[in-house]
């Protein structure tokens, strides 16, 4: 199996909303993106599965030193062997790597944020700077771009909190800012019971309609001259805007007690759409 092998298997298997939008793409940045998602994978993968706390800082660690390595053109894994092209044609900046690798650490150091801004800056790091990289990618001509890809990797963020809720809570983190929790006066100890009510379907009402306005800020920064190239991202926009309202048909409280997932199908159809006509939300 060859390094973009490996990749592309790695995207195929997750069923992804990204796989959907990748396949729309031209050889070139279609493996890229592969390559840029495996490496995300594998390093969530770390904190999501390891369940010993200092292995998985050393697992951390080794991806640090690892993406040392493809930037000196040395690399070892198949995904960091497949990110070097991408790395040399797209120009990806290093720092934009390491941060994802922060915020993977933050998983490790923090189980609960006081804030909305405190959790911004996980946000920032796990999905924000991940937009921007697909940005690079997928090409722009205005610098602009990089401000809307940032946003909507944050809309996508609140979209994954908002739907994995439970599964999060089985991990023992609560991503739910603890101002929210409180402001809505639901306690964390119901979180971790399960216990639906409508106060929490309240609170997640709230934090649905945080991320449409995160959606709409987005799309709002996306200059028209990059539109085009951009076709992906607003591709996936689609996918992770249509989870956020099947969400809030399905009742936005049951979110702690099941996970809901959009079938390959609808989606495959969702990123044909707006690949065709545009984004319109």
């Amino acid at each position: 199996m060859t390094p973009d092998q490996y990749c592309a298997d790695k995207a195929a298997k997750s069923g992804s909303s990204f796989y959907y939008a990748f396949r729309f793409l031209p050889m070139e940045r279609r493996q890229a993106m592969m390559a840029l998602y495996a490496f995300c994978r594998e390093v969530d993968d770390v904190v999501d599965e390891v369940s010993d706390e200092q292995v998985a800082r050393a697992k951390l660690n080794w991806w640090r030193t690892e993406l040392a390595n493809a930037f000196s053109g040395q690399p070892q894994h198949p995904v960091t062997k497949a990110l070097v092209p991408a790395i040399k044609t797209f120009a990806l900046p290093m720092s934009e790597f390491e941060e994802i690798l922060d915020g993977m650490e933050m998983d490790l150091n923090m189980v609960r944020y006081a804030t909305y801004q405190d959790l911004l800056l996980y946000c920032h790091r796990v999905a924000g700077v991940v937009g921007q990289l697909s940005a690079r990618i997928f090409g722009f001509k205005d610098e602009s771009t990089l401000a809307y890809a940032h946003e909507l990797g944050i809309a996508f963020q609140l979209t994954n909190i908002i739907r994995d809720v439970g599964e999060d809570v089985r991990r023992g983190r609560i991503y739910l800012p603890v101002e929210d929790l409180q402001s809505f006066q639901v306690p964390a100890s119901e979180l971790t019971r399960y216990q639906e009510s409508d106060r929490f379907t309240a609170l997640m009402l709230f934090e649905v309609e945080r991320a449409r306005a995160s959606y709409k800020k987005a799309l709002s920064l996306l200059p028209a001259v990059d539109r085009k190239t951009q076709r992906p991202g607003l591709m996936m926009a689609a996918i992770y805007h249509a989870t956020l309202e099947e969400i809030v048909l399905d009742g936005a409280g049951k979110v702690l007690n099941q996970r809901l997932s959009i079938p390959g199908g609808r989606k495959l159809w969702l990123a044909f759409k707006t690949w065709c006509f545009g984004l319109t939300l």
